[in-house]
């Protein structure tokens, strides 16, 4: 199950997995994933609230597939303290107070874009653990966190540290507005008008540090 917002150039993905009782998971898990996002790449709220559908049980295929994109995330944000990014990261993220995760990268794109120190984010997260612990500053690059921790599909044992994958997968949302050309009232002038919503579908691939494998049996 997916919860999708999106707010101040941020966007936040939770995702909902059930637990696999055969494999002694009797608890769901909640992840919440957070990271940045430019202001034009989705339309307005005020198209949205144009937006008229038609029979909404309908399954929907969208105009454009949009396709993947990968996130090596490399902290862990505080949910408690997470009001620098968004005002919603602690009613949304409530049951991910410990699986809330961003990057280092997208701290800097909020940082310029802000006009923020980047230490007023790093103060609301905490990086992941290295495998061995070199001499590393807090700006662990997510490449050294690839190369610190195994994956979890390559693992056998289910308590064992590994980089979690989990992809999540929007089938359906308005990305663009539609533009029609038209007559004037002078029918000798063309004019550019509004005439619809395009629909799109994005997939994400998340990479994430979990203390134990027994959290990500799905990635084998």
């Amino acid at each position: 199950m997916l919860n999708y917002k999106l707010i101040y150039e941020v966007e936040i993905l939770k995702a909902l997995v059930l637990g696999e009782e055969e494999r002694g998971q009797s608890q769901y898990q909640v992840m919440c994933f957070i990271f940045y996002i430019k202001k034009d790449a989705f339309i307005s709220s005020d198209a949205m609230s144009k937006l008229r559908q038609k029979n909404p049980g309908t399954v929907r295929t969208p105009e454009e597939d949009r396709g993947r994109e990968n996130y090596t995330m490399d902290y862990t944000v505080d949910v408690s303290r997470s009001m620098v990014f968004s005002p919603h990261i602690v009613d949304l993220c409530s049951e991910a107070s410990e699986s809330s995760y961003t990057r280092y990268e997208d701290i800097q794109l909020w940082s310029a874009t802000q006009g923020l120190p980047e230490s007023t984010y790093l103060s609301a997260v905490k990086r992941f653990p290295a495998a061995a612990e070199p001499s590393l500053s807090n700006e662990i690059h997510a490449s050294e966190l690839e190369s610190n921790h195994q994956r979890c599909a390559e693992l056998k044992q289910v308590w064992t540290p590994c980089q979690c994958h989990l992809e999540l997968c929007i089938g359906w949302y308005p990305c663009e507005l539609k533009y029609c050309k038209g007559k004037g009232e002078s029918k000798s002038l063309s004019m550019t008008y509004r005439c619809g919503i395009k629909t799109c579908r994005k997939c994400h691939l998340f990479s994430y540090y979990v203390p134990q494998k027994q959290s990500c049996l799905w990635d084998e």
